[in-house]
């Protein structure tokens, strides 16, 4: 391409300049800047070349040289003597498409960024904040014909110019870089003006010929703090001497002025929030904390200061709230509020999106600023240095109080500091409030922020590489000293003499924040935490490295006490297993999955002491987790397997325990986790019940044959009924079986007498053997829906099996073997008894309308009676409104109607046949999904009591800590007890209304 101009070989070429738009040489010909070859041509050229945009600089340029009232001669021979105006023209054009524009509209505004004629560095001082409000108030003044708005909106862009010019010149030359701590508090000075304006303009408005009430500004948040964003809602509360209808107004018209001129004024954090009166006096503000308020409001005034009008009334304000802040620890429900607010945080920004989120997301800002304000409100009330603002001043005085590690305040001053600045640089662009960095695979959007930000190649990396370095480091850092933030000062003052910071955390003081972090019973957690870091040698050395991150992934959890107990405990019985304390420290997958699961189920931890194993599969492998790997089918083989080579039963099962309480610890956690569908915990747990089955049977068949060699004298089926025949068992159920035999043809002699007789010794050998103690999950078999209940024999052959279902069958035994299915023993012999029973439970003419009645008449009993004494019907998983026995029984009511005319509904699966309902039109879509919905989620609560509690229960707990962990183990994101409950409530209210549509028809 050829250059205008002679002199345009001693021009660095537009690609050395790093312009990429076709346009860019005719630009900057027209600018004046590409025909002459001068030494000031050749440096205002390499000084755009370093604008974070050099294009984006350009093209304003060529915009601001046709703005109609522009000097550009003036500005360009400006821009060649002024090294100082270069750097902060080029860099805020190069930064900020918003304040271009406004530079076009005010091509005069140029001049503020000119150096003073007195300077040698070039350096441009900012205003103090009685300057910035005599500024705006002579503008007011001067204002005549009552376009406040207008030109407080100008003056308002041209500070913000002004900042932003200073702050971003270090990227175009080499001028001092403004430090954040001053961008900050100089955002909050303007503030502070604007709304003195804003004040002074609705006093105008409003007032009239009446006296402007006395009104005080209280800022609150980032403005409050003194560490203001360019971008960001004011947050403000008013106080007045009397709230009456004038006040309103004026506080009324002051937020609709700074909203019109400056930015909005959210005054949200009021007394009662958003529905709460906008105006309050002194008092009112008094009485409300004193009685009324949340953990969250006391936390927001934090950072209350007096911003605008009345001064004398703002710091009476200020005098009389901020005492209060520092018994807000003391509240009985600020640990549950706390938790809460951490939820909330954790909810407020989509998955898909966290990595992207400096502000919400994972090691973002947020973190940060959470963690500091909680230990200064756990430890504020004993330590008056606490009783600061801003976070930078707070973790100071943190670090200066040993409350954190210095050189960890350094760390964390360094990163949040970092992450405000790419949070200021992405707000800058287009003056938008945004905390969401670029796409990872917009290279150039990256590229604009890396230069944006003062980030320089680093020798290995450009200046892009080293921006996606420094966040992941900067995310990783923030994360590893938020856990080290709360728990390093707590082990430095449990751990042996020496260890501890001067001035470190006393008793006292520890405890009160383990307690704000959620401890119940902070002393037990001090003494557990001791018991683990006080241990000689290596193994206390790596506890203390690894708990301050495994204490804050437990205080996450629903019971942090319970699970530092049980951490404990397992740590304590694996003292002689390397492995263990090596893994938990070399992923941080297998330690954050092992504390969830610790500080929510009382029910996996005893398994995993005996099965240990089970925690190396908490990692992820190649094709996933590796808790996922294992196959039911072939667990159920090697469990059987296992068995058969013990000659001796209790052996035998004692081998088939083990392998099954590997396989529930597998199971159950990969379910806490989130790992399995309920439909497929039921499945696996279904299949390890029936291995145990048959593993029993061959176990006692082998030690009670007539001699070595010969056939038993019977054959053995094992009928599943109920949810093991359905394939839908849960951790508390019972395996619910009946037991038919045959003669063995190949037993010469043998009678259906004496076979039933060896067969019964057989079955209550396996009964007695799997129901022996053990510290494993019980292994109950309940024989009571055998034909006539209790009182009938064990065992039947299978003729006595016909005879009596031909006979005697009554209804509820017909419904029951709806979910007949052969389990164990012989398969031959339990299909015949399953084709035997299918004239009973599927006739071909349907069930009589009697049984129906009868089958209504017991469903209405078991309602009215079978409920436990003092059981919530609302909220009772199983026997409760719209629980699993209502779906359960509205299903086999369908299937005795209709399964004769509609052959797929011969299944022993609850969903598969809610399946075949829907396809065969018997009940609507919508009723069939609710009962669906209905039967998961009360399988879900139901399998998630057993994991929280440890022992089989149906009954949901009420609000309350209890709640929260079976709403964590059933998957309800976010663990909030009360929105599953309301949830549970809503779904099984809907599943009850089908159920009464079925039954009642």
């Amino acid at each position: 391409m050829a250059y205008p101009g002679a002199q345009r070989r001693k021009l660095p070429s537009v690609g050395r300049l790093g312009l990429v738009d076709r346009y860019a040489a005719a630009d900057l010909t027209a600018l004046g800047w590409y025909s002459t070859y001068t030494q000031p041509h050749v440096d205002v050229l390499w000084a755009l070349s370093r604008a974070p945009d050099a294009d984006l600089a350009l093209r304003t340029l060529v915009r601001l040289s046709e703005a109609p009232d522009i000097d550009w001669a003036e500005l360009s021979a400006a821009l060649m003597a002024d090294r100082g105006l270069r750097g902060r023209l080029f860099s805020v054009l190069g930064s900020s498409l918003a304040l271009g524009d406004h530079l076009i509209a005010q091509p005069e505004s140029w001049k503020l960024l000119a150096s003073p004629a007195d300077t040698e560095d070039y350096s441009l001082a900012l205003p103090s904040v009685s300057e910035l409000r005599t500024i705006f108030a002579d503008c007011i003044a001067a204002t005549t014909d009552g376009a406040y708005v207008q030109r407080l909106r100008s003056l308002y862009r041209d500070r913000l110019l002004v900042l932003a010019a200073i702050d971003l010149a270090a990227t175009v030359e080499n001028l001092p870089v403004l430090p954040y701590v001053t961008v900050g508090e100089h955002l909050a000075d303007l503030a502070d003006a604007a709304l003195a304006a804003a004040l002074r303009v609705a006093e105008i408005r409003a007032c009239a010929d009446a006296a402007p009430p006395r009104l005080a500004v209280i800022a609150m948040g980032k403005c409050g703090a003194r560490e203001l964003n360019y971008v960001s809602d004011v947050d403000v509360i008013f106080v007045a001497e009397e709230a009456d209808a004038l006040t309103m107004r004026v506080a009324g018209e002051l937020m609709r002025v700074a909203g019109e001129a400056f930015f909005e004024v959210d005054a949200n954090l009021r007394p009662e929030g958003r529905h709460g009166t906008l105006v309050r006096t002194l008092d009112s503000h008094i009485a409300y904390y004193q009685r009324w308020a949340k953990t969250w409001e006391f936390q927001a005034l934090l950072k209350a200061r007096p911003a605008a009008g009345d001064a004398e009334l703002g710091r009476a304000y200020v005098d009389a709230l901020l005492p209060m802040v520092w018994t807000a620890c003391e509240r009985e429900d600020f640990v549950a509020d706390v938790q809460a607010m951490r939820r909330r945080v954790a909810q407020l920004v989509p998955a898909e999106i966290r990595s992207r989120e400096i502000k919400l997301g994972s090691g973002g800002l947020r973190d940060v600023e959470f963690a500091v304000q909680l230990l200064q409100l756990v430890h504020g009330r004993s330590d008056e240095s606490l009783h600061v603002a801003s976070t930078v001043d707070a973790l100071a005085a943190l670090g200066s109080g040993g409350y954190i590690g210095r050189d960890d305040a350094a760390n964390l001053t360094a990163s949040y500091e970092f992450l405000r600045l790419l949070e200021h640089r992405l707000q800058l662009q287009r003056l938008k409030r945004t905390h969401m960095l670029p796409p990872p695979e917009d290279d150039e959007a990256m590229r604009w922020l890396a230069r944006a930000a003062h980030i320089r190649p680093d020798g290995r990396h450009d200046a892009l590489g080293v921006l996606r370095e420094e966040l992941k480091a900067q995310s990783l850092r923030v994360s590893r000293l938020h856990a080290k933030l709360f728990y390093q000062p707590l082990l430095e003052a449990v751990g042996p003499a020496g260890l501890e910071l001067a001035g470190g955390l006393t008793p006292g003081a520890a405890e009160r924040q383990l307690a704000a972090l959620g401890y119940e019973a902070p002393h037990n957690a001090l003494t557990h935490l001791a018991a683990l870091t006080n241990q000689s040698g290596r193994r206390g050395r790596v506890q203390a490295v690894l708990l301050p991150t495994l204490l804050y992934w437990l205080s996450n959890t629903p019971n942090p006490d319970a699970g530092l107990l049980a951490y404990r405990r397992l740590s304590e019985s694996m003292a002689q297993q390397r492995w263990y304390l090596r893994t938990l420290r070399d992923s941080s997958a297998v330690a954050k999955r092992l504390m969830r699961v610790l500080g929510t189920s009382a029910y996996i931890p005893d398994l995993l002491m005996r099965s240990p194993d089970v925690i190396q599969a908490y990692g992820d492998g190649p094709s996933g987790p590796k808790l996922l790997d294992s196959d039911p089918d072939a667990v159920s083989r090697a469990l059987i397997a296992s068995a058969a080579r013990h000659p001796d039963p209790e052996r035998a099962i004692a081998s088939a325990r083990s392998l099954r309480r590997h396989e529930l610890a597998r199971i159950a956690s990969a379910d806490l986790l989130g790992m399995l569908e309920v439909v497929d915990v039921c499945r696996a747990l279904t299949a390890v019940w029936v291995a145990v089955l048959q593993a029993a049977l061959d176990a006692i068949v082998r030690v009670n044959l007539p001699g070595e060699g010969q056939e038993p004298p019977a054959r053995i089926a094992v009928i599943g009924m109920g949810r093991l025949g359905g394939g839908e068992l849960g951790y508390g159920s019972d395996a619910d079986v009946m037991f038919v035999c045959e003669t063995n043809e190949q037993a010469p002699g043998v009678g259906d007498g004496d076979a039933v007789r060896w067969a019964t010794s057989i079955v209550e050998q396996v009964r007695a053997l799997l129901g022996t103690t053990s510290v494993d999950p019980p292994l109950q078999v309940d024989i009571n829906l055998r034909p006539e209940g209790r009182n009938g024999p064990p065992v039947r052959t299978l003729a006595s099996y016909a005879a009596y279902y031909e006979q005697w069958a009554q209804p509820w035994e017909i419904q029951a073997l709806l979910r007949a299915h052969c389990v164990a023993g012989d398969v031959d012999l339990g299909l015949r008894f399953l084709r035997m029973v299918d004239a009973t439970r599927y006739p071909p003419g349907g069930v009589s309308a009697e049984a129906v009645r009868e089958i209504r008449r017991v469903k209405a009993r078991v309602d009215a009676e079978r409920l436990p004494r003092g059981a919530d019907p609302n909220t009772h998983t199983k026997l409760g409104r719209g629980g699993l026995a209502d779906v359960e029984w509205t299903v086999q009511l369908l299937q005795l109607r209709h399964a004769h005319r509609v052959p797929a509904l011969h299944n022993t699966s609850t969903l598969e046949t809610l399946d075949v309902i829907a396809d065969a039109g018997l009940l609507e879509a919508d009723d069939v999904d609710r009962l669906r919905q209905a039967w998961l989620l009360a399988t879900r609560a139901r399998n998630a009591l057993v994991l929280v509690r440890g022992k089989p229960t149906d009954q949901l707990p009420g609000p309350g800590r209890a709640l929260n962990a079976v709403a964590v183990a059933a998957g309800w994101p976010g663990g909030d007890g009360g929105e599953f409950l309301d949830h549970y409530l809503r779904v099984t209210r809907r599943a009850k209304a089908v159920v009464r549509k079925v039954f009642g028809d």
